[in-house]
């Protein structure tokens, strides 16, 4: 999956980028946008699917997708590093995502997200193959949802460089920083909380 968002990003950068990607973004044409909304989607529908048949849980379902979705974002990189020599750095911007509003920002940060959801969905999945069910609090929710919606906000709210091909403002770091905080806030409480108060479920 990896590889072939990667090849597929090569062609539109042919396109539109014939002398290499960089900021202010170029105007896509409508169709080639509705094209890329239903490709992103699908892409999400296969991570699901992937998930709904590799876990038996419903958290443990969950965890499986998140480790597919940050292994497949981690080599989206690697492929474009080995067909376009691109990024040069982590800290090159690239545009992530077209759901709802494009999502900008250096590559570093997408990377290291990625990375967080691979390492916590590995450790929810060992929760389950050690007996445990995953059980996250109504605090776990909420830290959840305040982190996730800070850092969408470090990717969209620069509505000039997503949406009017205008330089992209500085990255907020800090916002990036306080929400994977706040994710591994989350999980350490969830953690606890399922080992100190769920049994080991029976294998089957």
């Amino acid at each position: 999956m990896a590889l072939v968002e990667a090849a597929i990003v090569v062609y539109l950068r042919a396109i539109y980028y014939p002398e290499g990607f960089a900021f202010p973004l170029k105007m896509m044409t409508l169709r080639h946008i509705i094209i890329e909304l239903g490709r992103e989607a699908a892409t999400i529908f296969m991570l699901v699917a992937v998930a709904a048949i590799s876990g038996r849980w419903f958290w443990e379902k969950f965890a499986y997708f998140i480790v597919c979705f940050g292994v497949w974002d981690i080599f989206y990189y690697v492929w474009l590093k080995v067909i376009l020599g691109w990024p040069s750095s982590l800290f090159d911007w690239d545009i992530l995502y077209l759901i709802p509003l494009p999502w900008i920002g250096p590559v570093i940060a997408p990377a290291s997200i990625a990375a967080l959801m691979i390492i916590i969905g590995l450790l929810v999945i060992g929760l389950y193959n050690s007996g445990y069910a995953f059980r996250p609090s109504r605090l776990t929710w909420a830290l959840t949802v305040g982190g996730t919606l800070i850092i969408l906000y470090s990717f969209m709210g620069d509505t000039g460089a997503g949406l009017h091909q205008e330089m992209p403002m500085p990255y907020r770091y800090y916002l990036l920083i306080a929400g994977e905080i706040l994710y591994i806030v989350a999980f350490v409480l969830a953690w606890r909380n399922t080992v100190h108060q769920s049994r080991p479920q029976e294998k089957e």
